[in-house]
């Protein structure tokens, strides 16, 4: 399968800026697989495709300040980071603007004040030419005070309340980027789903950079895709099982919840708890072995998340219902519309 059958032309002012408000007020656009039709709607609309028995699983990475500012030591020298995953208690994986920054490198970290008092070592360099780096003490507790919540690098304008690239649900930290399928939510959305018989159920998978790369090469089969790491708890799967177990629809609620959900699932369809790593890579020919539905935003063009959404949907359907996107100027990407695939 070629990668340039994920290509689509998109006009540039389509990319969202800004979120919209209320969260609820964006569009969703309904797509219904078996009919193979198309429904254009708001995302508020959602609880009227939802029955009460089915079970929405959502993602509850919190992005954390990642972006910060270092000073190398002993020259002084600046230098920014983005921090993209945690690999123990002091250890982080980041991106580096600079090449200068060699391991053995000494560096402090600047807080609004100056000196943050945290110091640390690059450690080694990773193959995707990141930075292993070892801090001095665990950094968790000094993010706050020292680091920015990092936007996607298509977003240029800056967000005036950091909290409306969370959802309102996010609780653990250790995301890069959001999970944006769950953007849409309000507080009173949450409730009411919950109100009317569906059930909520909350995985974990943290989100690094390469959700926004392009797969580069040309046949989908040689891509190899990023490892994120996550957890499914005992609670959880017994959840979503016992659902299942009723009839309920399994409802992802963002690809990131797809992966944790098909990484956890036996041949059978069974959730079974799971923690560690996944690298699983859903393109069409994909065979699901849990989801039923998805609630997504429209993604990148030849991204890995696109070729989940195909893999769902069908490339002839999503290829359609992107042009549709388009023509009736949905807003894309991270703060743009949404998207229920049924």
């Amino acid at each position: 399968m070629l990668t340039s059958e994920f290509d689509y032309d998109l006009p540039q002012e389509l990319i969202a800026q800004r979120p919209i408000e209320p969260r609820d007020a964006s569009r969703l656009l309904v797509v219904d697989r078996a009919k193979g039709a198309l429904a254009h709607r708001r995302f508020r609309d959602l609880v009227e495709y939802l029955r009460p028995g089915d079970i929405l699983v959502a993602n509850e990475s919190r992005v954390i300040p990642a972006r910060l500012h270092v000073r190398k030591e002993p020259s002084g020298g600046r230098v920014e980071m983005l921090l993209l995953a945690r690999r123990d208690a002091v250890r982080w994986e980041a991106l580096v603007k600079g090449r200068r920054f060699v391991p053995g490198q000494r560096f402090r970290l600047i807080g609004a004040g100056g000196d943050a008092g945290v110091g640390g070592v690059v450690e080694g360099v990773t193959d995707a030419g990141g930075r292993l780096l070892c801090f001095d003490e665990p950094l968790e507790p000094h993010l706050e005070g020292v680091g920015e919540v990092p936007l996607p690098p298509y977003i240029h304008e800056p967000l005036a309340d950091p909290e409306r690239y969370q959802t309102v649900y996010a609780r653990v930290q250790g995301s890069a980027a959001a999970p944006t399928a769950g953007l849409h939510f309000t507080p009173d959305l949450v409730r009411r789903i919950g109100e009317m018989g569906v059930e909520w159920a909350w995985v974990v998978l943290h989100i690094g950079l390469d959700t926004f790369r392009p797969v580069t090469e040309e046949a989908v089969e040689a891509h190899r895709i990023h490892s994120e790491d996550g957890v499914l708890s005992e609670e959880a799967a017994e959840r979503i099982n016992a659902a299942r177990a009723r009839g309920g629809r399994l409802i992802a609620v963002g690809t990131t919840a797809v992966r944790v959900l098909e990484t956890a699932a036996g041949d059978d369809g069974r959730i079974r708890p799971w923690e560690g790593h996944t690298r699983l890579f859903i393109y069409p020919g994909y065979r699901f072995r849990a989801v039923d539905a998805l609630i997504t935003n429209f993604h990148l063009p030849r991204s890995s998340l696109l070729m989940l959404v195909s893999a769902l949907a069908g490339v002839d359907l999503v290829r359609r219902a992107y042009q549709e996107a388009v023509r009736e100027r949905y807003r894309f990407y991270s703060f743009g519309d949404g998207m229920l695939i049924l």
